[in-house]
């Protein structure tokens, strides 16, 4: 579904870019604020580009896991770990959403109101301009066009290529394996992800944590059908590829970078709202949703989501902390021995560090004990460069 080219009204909201962020956010205003007039500018053919996003069950709460439901196409009980000297099955339930479902429950919810093919060339609080020159009026703009240069921040990346492929018998599996570590670390950390998603059909992702952000498709696709080889299993044909570039975040200032953005409101990974270590942006995409639908304010708009950003950023230390020692006190090929030990720990201390909501308990189970890092460079990371 695409906007009436001859509606010339200025809506209520603009949103620039059709990712995860303003789409989440389009479909809970649907929802809490049908009144509002919202419409969705994307660049691509398409909402939600070629990607899947996962999420525990205990990332949400009760009430973000019922709205967030007409997305998610494949719920498992459980999950695996696997590393060199040490496997775990956890009960915590795990879901996917897929593009496709995505983008079909946004446009239901927006009916005439998104336009594709439609790349925006600049942005303002109140104004977009097209690539073709086209300026559209709005009462507020948000920015949610994905990652852009960061020069207040230092990150790390978690970089992946996933092939969704359709075997030639059936895999075994019944759950998915989110980390499986016993694989040639490529110098960092490097694991294998794989979600099944019927009998004979997977999502095998090769996934990296490294210094830079430049992604070798080549290599990592070629480790995905190394990597099901080993398994044993023989791919029939591949249905598809999909990759992504996520941050890690290691230290800065996110109050530069805000104000280095400029006015205009922003979204998702644009204003610094994804999980520290995962780079995961779902979770982070509900809960601002939820926040700007039940008190929407379109004159505050901006201020509200900058200082939303800034008490997320401000809170999440400790995670920064942790990447800092895995990123900069891990030797390279021993930094799988820091989530190996991480998975030792107890299942609701797992859960809550991927919802962000680790307690001093935690963060001091977590801390304690011998460092699977060296001492003298562990200390050099605790001081965090730019923090407010």
């Amino acid at each position: 579904m695409q906007v009436d080219a001859s509606d010339t009204s200025a809506p209520d909201l603009l949103l620039v870019g059709g990712g995860l962020a303003n789409g989440l956010l389009a479909l809970r205003l649907s929802q809490l604020r049908p009144d509002l007039d919202v419409r969705i500018f994307e660049a691509a053919h398409t909402l939600g580009g070629v990607h899947t996003w996962s999420f525990f069950d205990s990332d949400l709460t009760q009430a973000q896991r019922d709205w967030i439901a007409p997305l998610v196409v494949h719920r498992w009980p459980g999950y695996r770990v696997r590393f060199p000297q040490f496997e775990r099955a956890l009960s915590t339930p795990y879901c996917s959403v897929t593009a496709e479902r995505f983008a079909a429950v946004v446009e239901a919810a927006l009916p005439g109101k998104v336009m594709l093919g439609a790349p925006v060339a600049s942005v303002s609080p109140t104004e977009a301009v097209l690539a073709d020159g086209r300026r559209l009026s709005a009462k507020a703009v948000i920015d949610g066009r994905g990652p852009t240069a960061t020069p207040d921040l230092a990150l790390g990346f978690q970089k992946f290529v996933g092939l969704e492929v359709r075997l030639a018998a059936p895999h075994g599996l019944t759950t998915p394996i989110v980390m499986d570590a016993c694989v040639d670390q490529a110098g960092g950390y490097r694991f294998l992800y794989t979600l099944p998603f019927d009998d004979r059909t997977l999502l095998i992702e090769d996934t990296r944590y490294t210094d830079g952000d430049a992604l070798d498709r080549a290599a990592f696709r070629q480790g995905v059908l190394d990597y099901a080889r080993a398994q044993g299993w023989e791919i029939e044909t591949v249905l598809r590829e999909e990759d992504g570039v996520l941050p890690v975040a290691l230290d800065g200032d996110i109050g530069a970078h805000l104000s280095r953005m400029g006015p205009t409101a922003l979204s998702g990974l644009r204003a610094g709202l994804f999980h520290p270590t995962t780079g995961y942006s779902l979770p982070d995409a509900l809960r601002l949703a939820d926040r700007l639908a039940r008190d929407f304010e379109l004159a505050t708009i901006a201020q509200d989501i900058r200082r939303h950003a800034h008490d997320v950023w401000a809170g999440r230390g400790f995670y920064r902390l942790l990447n800092r020692m895995l990123f900069r006190a891990a030797r390279p090929d021993e930094r799988y021995k820091v989530l190996e030990r991480f998975y030792r720990l107890p299942q609701p201390l797992v859960e809550r560090f991927y919802a962000a909501g680790s307690t001093l308990a935690d963060k001091a189970r977590i801390l304690s004990g011998k460092p699977p890092v060296p001492i003298g460079a562990a200390l050099t990371c605790l001081v965090e460069r730019g923090r407010a």
